[in-house]
């Protein structure tokens, strides 16, 4: 437990960093839970024999990084590490990018059948009639945890077979790549932040009015046709999303 542990002021590495390291490990222990509350400034003060100054140093440092909230007049308490979101630069399926985050993936579908597009999302898919389409309306878990929900629109005339198929327990993009002429090859996606509304509260957990990331996404099998077209509603509190940008070396500074 963190009262036994000792902090070395006889060692160059500064304190607060020490006892940072110190919350850190017991965190990660588990020997305070998500949303459970650590001592106060005033008790690690005296427990280590420091600054409420060096104090107050450490866990600021964890509440930026994610570790940690404060909660005003309450205290401060341990957050639940949002999932890191990659999907943007490379294509794998959502179980895959569950699994490497060390969470168990899971899905629930909410919805499946033939549907006429939404008059709205025609032109980015270049439809413009009445053309039929494979609608998926599924919810998608972290160790039970709903995380995001996912709406989707495949041509009929080339996917209908997907109907026969439990996505469930199946990859859709698995399911897809049977075939040469659905199998998803490039997507192009649109992230955004909205607000919450009525169906993200119900399928979200998520209150009303809160911060949810929409991904719009593309998909184009190898002949450059779209194949799919799926919008994503991710828990803006449970997820975030990280890009690496490559740097040319050749231009100026």
């Amino acid at each position: 437990m963190l009262g036994e542990k000792k902090l070395d002021k006889s060692v160059p590495i500064p304190l607060y960093f020490q006892l940072k390291t110190l919350l850190l490990d017991a965190i990660k222990r588990g020997d305070y839970p998500v949303n459970g509350m650590i001592p106060t400034e005033k008790e690690l003060s005296e427990m280590f024999g420091i600054s409420r100054t060096t104090v107050r140093q450490a866990v600021t440092e964890l509440v930026q990084e994610g570790w940690l909230y404060r909660v005003a007049s309450k205290g401060t308490f341990v957050a639940r590490r949002k999932i890191k979101q990659d999907f943007i630069k490379r294509l794998e399926t959502f179980n895959e990018q569950i699994r490497r985050t060390g969470r168990k993936p899971s899905t629930e579908l909410l919805d499946m059948r033939a549907a006429a597009m939404p008059r709205q999302l025609r032109n980015s898919f270049g439809v413009d009639g009445d053309e039929r389409f494979v609608y998926l309306y599924r919810r998608r878990f972290a160790d039970d945890e709903p995380i995001v929900t996912v709406e989707t629109y495949l041509p009929y005339d080339r996917c209908a077979f997907v109907l026969s198929h439990d996505l469930a327990k199946e990859s859709l993009y698995n399911v897809l790549a049977a075939r040469d002429d659905t199998r998803i090859c490039r997507v192009t996606r649109v992230l955004e932040a909205v607000a919450g509304n009525a169906r993200d509260a119900e399928y979200l957990n998520l209150g009303r009015g809160k911060p949810v990331l929409l991904s719009t996404t593309i998909g184009y099998n190898e002949a450059e046709e779209p194949i799919e077209y799926s919008v994503a509603r991710y828990r803006g509190d449970s997820n975030r999303f990280e890009v690496d940008l490559l740097i040319d070396t050749r231009l100026e500074p």
